[in-house]
């Protein structure tokens, strides 16, 4: 029984027949993909059931540094922004995140033992990495697409940071649509999972929903801080990149 999962690998290799059918090119990053998941998902299982045994406050946090930094380490690869890739995306992970994981900390939603703050926290991150890629590519085709107008700005005295402000506007949003149609479709169209969880744990039913919208408050905290700090962190090397463009 616990091995029928495997059955939907069937949609996997759907998947792939599909792209390559079609000449979409994502053969390769589906299937390493889809193994690197079950694979990690394996471990997961496996070192959740030592995790939960952390009881030094400390350590957790040291797990959840190590989410960051692997988030930061996958986002350097989808969204290259030169040497500073990884800088970028540590800090904006690390800082929309931590906001968010700190302020729920204070105001007692989020207590300091691992079978909350690690599950929680790497829904979080999780989100703030998804957030940050859409943004940050965004972002860069904004830039490129009027580069001219922001060179024009600025060449009429305009600072960056203002001749660049439709640019980044314009990535926020689009970049927090995914999260704010969650939203606006929970508990209608989408069943959230700890709401799930918690019912069949035996929890008041209350009780589940509250949690659930706390959490899903966080998703659309961190979705924006995520947004708003990957254009704060990157506009000058997106700026620069853009700028070199036009004169090769």
């Amino acid at each position: 029984m616990q091995y029928s999962f495997l059955a939907s690998y069937l949609l996997i290799i759907f998947a792939l027949w599909y792209s390559r059918r079609e000449n979409f090119g994502l053969e390769k990053t589906i299937l390493t993909n889809s193994i690197l998941a079950m694979v990690q998902l394996g471990l997961l299982g496996y070192a959740l059931v030592y995790l939960f045994k952390i009881e030094h406050p400390s350590l957790l946090f040291f797990v959840l540094l190590g989410m960051v930094t692997f988030g930061a380490y996958t986002a350097r690869k989808r969204t290259p922004l030169g040497e500073d890739s990884f800088k970028i995306a540590f800090f904006t992970l690390g800082a929309s995140s931590g906001i968010v994981f700190l302020s729920m900390m204070a105001f007692g939603v989020i207590h300091m033992v691992p079978h909350e703050m690690i599950p929680i926290g790497g829904m979080i991150i999780g989100n703030a990495l998804n957030v940050y890629t859409q943004s940050t590519e965004r972002f860069r085709a904004e830039v490129k697409n009027t580069i001219e107008i922001i060179e024009g700005m600025v060449a009429l005295g305009a600072p960056l940071k203002e001749a660049l402000r439709f640019a980044s506007k314009a990535s926020v949003k689009a970049s927090m649509i995914p999260t704010l149609n969650m939203l606006q479709t929970v508990g209608i169209i989408h069943i959230p999972g700890i709401t799930t969880g918690m019912l069949l744990a035996g929890a008041d039913p209350l009780s589940a929903i509250s949690y659930q919208l706390a959490v899903m408050y966080m998703m659309v905290a961190v979705a924006l801080l995520s947004a708003v700090f990957s254009t704060m962190f990157s506009y000058r090397v997106i700026i620069g990149s853009a700028f070199s463009n036009i004169k090769n």
